[in-house]
């Protein structure tokens, strides 16, 4: 198979903490998802759980995929992305930010057109927004 149809995978989580999403500061100067690659034999809700412990040093639940998109990270250079809604099982009153990223730092979803992010995080961030309070329209 030729090289230019493989590309990596990077599972990325979405995390609310009171409204707000969590985003890290990348050395691209963008604002991104907390995540990564996936590894050989692992699944992709195992890569997640990992990658948080690793780059936030924190627990979560992973939830629903909320999308599978292509993302072209840099020209020519395009890495699969899986995002997934993932929950906080206890409250977090601050992350510990890996040595991956420059800043942690929390955002409303009307914050996101103001800042370097690529649309297929905004995209995943919407989809978990809706399905939020979906569930909590639901469970009430």
């Amino acid at each position: 198979m030729p090289d230019d149809r493989l590309w990596p995978v990077s599972i990325k989580g979405v995390v609310f903490v009171e409204k707000k999403v969590v985003l890290l500061l990348n050395d691209r100067a963008e604002w991104e998802l907390p995540g990564g690659r996936l590894e050989k034999g692992e699944t992709p809700e195992a890569c997640l759980i990992r990658e948080l412990n690793e780059e936030l040093d924190c627990a979560v639940a992973v939830d629903k995929l909320l999308l599978a998109e292509v993302l072209e990270v840099v020209p020519g250079k395009r890495v699969l992305i899986l995002a997934y809604r993932c929950l906080l099982p206890s409250p977090i009153a601050e992350f510990k930010l890996s040595e991956e990223h420059k800043e942690v730092r929390l955002f409303s979803a009307s914050e996101l057109s103001q800042i370097p992010i690529p649309e297929v995080y905004v995209s995943a961030v919407t989809r978990a927004k809706d399905a939020n309070l979906l569930t909590e329209t639901v469970s009430r």
